[in-house]
């Protein structure tokens, strides 16, 4: 298969990648690295990306982040970060990409944790991964030509553990490599509408 995995230079991406490389024609895509250059906050820059890349049989996407800061003080400019950059960032991969696909093709979005156990300061973020979810579980019921899609829903990983630890106390940390099986699953597997929790 050919496969793109934007934010494949990420901590999660850059293992999904190297697990799929010995089967698949593996493309990875980012905003400052990668072997393609796509910004998910901008919808023609993933026009162009897929222009580029013509016919796809999975899309990943590993990208996007989010706020995390005091509720009393949260602003709608805190909360369009993560709007930007994951959600909207993320559906519109789906809705540009969808006539790149070819026919059993698949997407594989990226929610988290958060959307059903969020961190103190992290509204924003649960709001945003659980709107991810939805959005999976509304598309499965309107994508053609076999399409399928899907959410992983990681927990902490340990790789990230130095940097985001402190957000998350009392949380067990959930096995890179069982988060890696779950975008092959979505990849290769047969679900659809899924939402593919890998929390410890």
């Amino acid at each position: 298969m050919k496969i793109v995995i934007i934010g494949g230079s990420g901590t999660i991406g850059r293992k999904v990648a190297e697990a799929l490389k010995s089967k698949h024609e593996v493309i990875t895509a980012g905003r400052n690295s990668g072997d393609i250059f796509v910004d998910i906050t901008d919808q023609h820059s993933i026009q162009k990306m897929f222009d580029e890349l013509k016919v796809v049989d999975a899309c990943v996407c590993a990208a996007g982040t989010g706020f995390y800061g005091d509720y009393y003080s949260m602003t709608q400019e805190d909360l369009m970060i993560g709007i930007k950059g994951k959600m909207l960032g993320q559906m519109n991969v789906v809705l540009v990409g969808k006539k790149y696909l070819s026919n059993g093709g698949s997407f594989t979005l990226t929610s988290g944790i958060a959307a059903e156990h969020p961190a103190k300061n992290g509204t924003a973020v649960a709001t945003i991964n659980g709107a991810i979810n939805s959005f999976v579980l509304g598309s499965a019921q309107e994508l053609k030509n076999d399409l399928r899609i899907n959410a992983v829903s990681p927990g902490l990983v340990k790789d990230s553990f130095e940097r985001y630890g402190d957000l998350f106390p009392g949380y067990n940390l959930a096995p890179m490599k069982k988060v890696v099986n779950a975008y092959i699953l979505s990849i290769e597997g047969a679900v659809n509408g899924k939402i593919l929790k890998v929390y410890s």
